[in-house]
């Protein structure tokens, strides 16, 4: 097998590296190679990955290029995981929204619209590339938010795709873990959308504990996602950490304003850990990466690989199209939902009728992303303008005239259409 890691030079790389070697046996992987336009990353990075190889004893052949075309050349799958403007364009997400009074995050609210305008023509570019040079039958695995709205301007361009997130294999985890049992025994009926999910049953051997967990431990659960516990036992579900932007968005905001911006936290963190990959002596991932957020995507990673290959039917959870699940979305529209593959493609499990506040939500923030990727695709200031003012968070047309042109301020150097 040929992997391409695109977007190989990220400081999450390794993490990847230490799940290869540890699951070799279930990923064959022969050849791995890190595509990056960052050569001073790709460097450290690509040499941390060799030495990491060589000492788990793992054969694969390890190459990093900047030259897209020879990185997915005959790649058997494809990942992707970009920052486009890296952790400056992050930290602006983060910020000017404040200005309006809204939160500022990466993937949602006005902060993640920005981030869908860089980085959907760029996923686009490289998809086309992917489509010419990679495979036939490769497998685009997206890992670049917001996933939801990559995903989906994947699939409507006719790619292989399929979106991945570590939320819910976050929770699979955890609950394997207080139970004492191996995590392929935990099944989530997890629902929604990318960044906007909720646990409504953990299945242990086809049990659901859920109702037991909350009702034992609610205050535990409640500040795992930073949520007041009588929401949780109100809501009789597990609302995603990403849910709390809506939930508890003032609270949210006036934390923002008064901590450092979690991009200046990750800046730093990152510079720490390229510190260590230019150490020769460093063979192993650093403790410091589970820092740096992602905990579980190598797992996420490499089950969705093995999934691919035909090595599983255990259902995870990807982002893929709706196609009549949520009834209430257009069949075309990206969901996050536990999925088999079967037949060279995922199939997504049964999903029960969702509660109306949870389906109102979910429908109302898919109509934003709708306009969001025809706003990334098309450009447009007031294509811009209609999916700012779609968005949950923003709704009032004088505020999201405001936050249209903090957006293209900030961000002009990204949009080629701007």
């Amino acid at each position: 097998m040929k992997l391409a890691i695109v977007g190989g030079g990220s400081t999450y790389t390794p993490e990847l590296i230490d799940g290869f070697i540890r699951l070799h046996r279930e990923l064959p992987i022969e050849e791995l190679v890190l595509v990056d336009t960052d050569p001073t990353r790709l460097e450290l990075v690509g040499a941390v990955s060799r030495r990491m190889l060589a000492k788990g004893g793992h054969p694969a052949r390890l190459l990093t290029t900047d030259d897209l075309v020879v990185g997915v050349t005959d790649a058997d799958a494809v990942l992707i995981q970009l920052r486009v403007g890296g952790q400056d364009a992050r930290e602006q997400d983060e910020s000017w929204p404040h200005e309006v009074d809204c939160i500022g995050q990466e993937t949602t609210g006005p902060g993640g619209l920005a981030k869908a305008l860089r980085t959907v023509p760029v996923v686009l570019r490289i998809a086309d590339v992917v489509r010419q040079h990679a495979k036939p039958d490769a497998w685009i695995v997206d890992f670049t938010n917001p996933v939801g709205i990559v995903t989906r301007a994947l699939l409507q361009a006719g790619h292989r795709a399929v979106g991945l997130c570590n939320v819910a294999i976050g929770f699979q985890r955890r609950f394997a873990a207080e139970a004492g049992v191996e995590p392929d025994r935990v099944a989530l009926a997890h629902v929604g959308l990318n960044h906007l999910t909720w646990e409504r049953g953990v299945f242990i051997d086809g049990i659901d504990r859920l109702p037991q967990a909350i009702e034992d431990n609610v205050g535990d659960l409640a500040d795992t996602v930073e949520l007041a516990p009588a929401l949780l036992a109100q809501l009789g579900v597990i609302p995603s950490y990403y849910l709390r932007y809506y939930y508890a968005h003032d609270e949210v905001l006036h934390e923002q304003r008064h901590n450092a911006t979690r991009a200046a936290e990750v800046r730093a963190i990152e510079n720490e850990l390229l510190g260590l990959y230019a150490d020769p002596r460093v063979d192993t991932k650093p403790e410091i990466l589970e820092k740096r957020g992602g905990a579980f995507y190598s797992e996420a990673a490499i089950e969705l690989l093995i999934a691919i290959r035909g090595g599983t039917d255990q259902p995870r959870v990807v982002n893929l199209r709706n196609d009549g699940v949520l009834p209430f979305l257009p069949d075309d529209h990206v969901i996050e939902v536990p999925a088999r593959h079967i037949d060279d493609r995922f199939v997504a499990e049964p999903v029960a009728a969702l509660p109306d506040d949870i389906s109102g939500l979910i429908s109302a923030v898919a109509g934003y992303e709708r306009l969001a990727l025809e706003a990334a695709v098309e450009g447009g200031r007031d294509r811009v303008l209609r999916a700012m003012r779609a968005h949950p968070l923003v709704l009032q047309h004088e505020r999201a005239e405001k936050l249209t042109d903090l957006l293209l301020a900030a961000n002009g150097r990204f949009l080629e259409w701007a």
